[in-house]
């Protein structure tokens, strides 16, 4: 089992950066793709960002790309989402999910593990 902590949210201007880092505790980090999903409110929750147990396959939604970058050290099992040149429709609430690696995915279904999420508030 995997217990992921998340941190690293905060109000920032529009144009501005954010790094979100989550920690992971339990065995087996490396055996897990990690993915980072966003909810805003009244919305469903959307994927942002995966990758996979080597870190060699990675995927954004089409809204984040070349923007944010995921990235991960499975040395201090983590995973982190640098995020710049953010926009206000870029506010929600962001989760770090983990699932066992099979294929990586943008489903969020297909995630087992969840954090309890960090707010990310961007000001125009």
């Amino acid at each position: 089992q995997v217990q992921l902590v998340e941190s690293g949210g905060g109000l920032v201007q529009a144009g501005g950066s954010l790094r979100l880092s989550c920690a992971a505790s339990g065995r087996d980090f490396n055996r897990y793709d990690m993915g980072w999903f966003r909810q805003a409110p009244g919305k469903e929750r959307e994927f942002a960002a995966a990758i996979s147990w080597s870190g060699g396959n990675i995927y954004y939604a089409d809204s984040v790309k070349g923007r944010f970058t995921i990235s991960r050290d499975n040395a201090k099992n983590t995973v982190s989402l640098q995020m710049n040149s953010l926009k206000p429709e870029d506010t929600a609430i962001y989760y770090c999910a983990a699932k066992m690696s099979v294929l990586v995915s943008t489903r969020g279904l297909e995630y087992d593990y969840w954090g309890q999420g960090t707010q990310v508030t961007v000001s125009s």
